[in-house]
């Protein structure tokens, strides 16, 4: 049950078109739940062209192996049971499937606030913000380089939605902190802005370690307890093709040591860092995917993991990444096959190569969150906001996207079909040539029938025009100044948030972490 102060508000207030509009038709959401999905995943590729890339997969592996570049890594495959030439390990398929099959097929994140944790795997399905941008574009202010003011901004927005679980990671890079620091002041913002899970990049050992820290004071908890509650996740990218570097594998060491989760995730371009075909760029996908998560197991048995696919192709005309494509849904569907037959929770993503909010934004990623749902995802990354193919955050796509999260959340509720749903004593009451605004079956059920958008606007043409004929983007400009002004930081501890900011001082003190400039 959502508490009465936490429903969302009907107000009234003036709209930039000069008309009088109630808050919901610019912004009403829907409470925070944990979404599962009810319906099967599709299955694109039929079980013996299932089993035909899981034995290619497995003939990469042993054959021609993955470049593993951190000795300590390499170190420990082969104790485990590979074998390695140089900084090429090769795996026995029988190796793989005993190492993975440790793997959770359900875990649960925890939140700094117990009210916002959720599940991982089997049917459950979670929403998170974009992540990793350097630049920020909005209506008004453009397209510029990442800043810690968007940076904000993007977290409070993030805080305001109900719909997103978690925070993908910086959804704009704060190019104005040095890096030396720059993960100690975004991710104490995480725990301060926010009272959500959040992400972790792993981009060497102490940032790893600060973050974990980070997280645990941020949830109050001692240090046995946060190993026994994965509170904070990363993703480890494999550098394709066929490639683990030094800073993914020892963020593998550093997170799946204290059983936080690992969301292992093969950039795989087809026809660039991949094979042309769909069917090969999954082969390397699912390769490199199984390599990364079965060292999960070797560092410790059970840390929790996830199957990331990220396949999509390119532009074949210009090398450019293509998203929400055809074969990017296809690809998500297997995927998600895939990630089944291992018993594996599954990730993937809302992504568009839209360079405005336009109409290609909208059915870029409609098309790849079809894609991510129908897979059957638990781990939605880059939900909301992302445009340019990760290039840019965008306040108002992060509007858009959240509506398109709703839908998707109201088409996963699915339809009540029971004695009263029928409506058999309506269609009697009101028989041949009549309509059904005013019978009882409407007038109980009229307020909660159908999803209210955030966005769309429903008004005819007329009324439409007289309001300042609103855009889809003009509207999400309103709102999301609107959710910043309502903005309210979530309570935070005051021993925590001393001991927080001790800490982030003293690192910074400290110089952070060792940079090139």
């Amino acid at each position: 049950m959502v508490p009465e102060d936490k429903k969302p508000r009907r107000r009234r207030r003036r709209s930039s078109g000069g008309s009088t509009e109630s808050a919901s038709a610019a912004f009403e959401q829907l409470p925070w739940k944990q979404h599962s999905m009810p319906f099967k995943p599709t299955d694109v590729a039929t079980e013996e062209q299932l089993e035909l890339i899981h034995d290619g997969s497995m003939r990469v592996l042993e054959q021609i192996g993955i470049d593993v570049l951190l000795p300590k890594a390499r170190e420990m495959m082969v104790a485990a049971g590979a074998t390695a030439d140089g900084e090429r390990v090769r795996f026995g398929r029988e190796l793989i499937s005993e190492l993975i099959s440790t793997v959770p097929e359900q875990f649960t994140m925890h939140a700094r606030n117990p009210e916002r944790n959720f599940q991982v795997g089997k049917s459950f399905v979670n929403f998170g913000t974009v992540a990793s941008a350097p630049n920020t574009n909005s209506l008004d202010g453009g397209r510029r380089p990442g800043n810690v003011e968007d940076f904000k901004k993007f977290m409070r927005l993030m805080q305001s939605l109900n719909i997103m679980h978690f925070t993908s990671g910086y959804p704009v890079e704060p190019v104005d902190l040095h890096p030396s620091v720059r993960h100690l002041h975004c991710l104490s913002d995480c725990v301060t802005l926010t009272d959500k899970v959040f992400h972790c990049y792993s981009l060497g050992q102490q940032r790893n370690l600060d973050a974990i820290e980070i997280a645990r004071i941020g949830r109050g908890v001692s240090t046995d307890q946060f190993a026994q509650e994965p509170s904070i996740f990363t993703i480890i990218n494999s550098n394709s093709p066929l490639k683990l570097d030094d800073y993914m594998l020892q963020g593998i060491i550093e997170m799946s040591s204290r059983n936080q989760p690992v969301v292992l995730t093969p950039f795989t371009l087809a026809g660039a860092m991949a094979p042309v075909t769909i069917a090969g760029a999954l082969v390397q996908q699912n390769a490199e995917a199984l390599a990364g998560i079965a060292f999960t197991q070797i560092v410790r048995k059970g840390a929790p993991a996830v199957y990331g696919g990220f396949t999509s192709n390119v532009d074949m005309k210009s090398g450019a990444p293509a998203f929400g494509t055809p074969e990017y849904v296809l690809a998500a569907q297997i995927s998600g096959q895939l990630a089944r037959r291992y018993n594996m929770p599954f990730r993937s993503s809302n992504v568009c190569a839209a360079n405005s909010v336009d109409a290609q934004a909208g059915y870029e990623s409609t098309m790849a969150l079809w894609g991510a749902i129908s897979g059957g995802t638990n781990f939605v990354m880059h939900g909301a906001g992302w445009m340019e193919g990760g290039l840019s955050a965008s306040f108002e796509k992060m509007i858009i996207d959240a509506d398109l999260l709703q839908m998707m959340s109201s088409y996963m509720a699915g339809v009540e079909i029971n004695e009263e749903s029928l409506g058999l004593d309506a269609i009697l009451d009101v028989g041949p040539g009549g309509h059904f605004f005013g019978t009882p079956h409407t007038m109980s059920r009229y307020k909660t029938a159908f999803y209210s958008p955030i966005i769309s606007d429903w008004r005819n043409f007329e009324s439409w025009e007289e309001a300042g004929s609103p855009t889809a983007v003009q509207k999400a400009n309103r709102v999301y100044k609107q959710l910043l002004t309502e903005y309210e930081e979530p309570a935070l501890d005051v021993s925590r948030r001393e001991e927080l900011e001790a800490f982030v001082a003293k690192r910074v003190e400290e110089g952070g972490v060792a940079t090139d400039f």
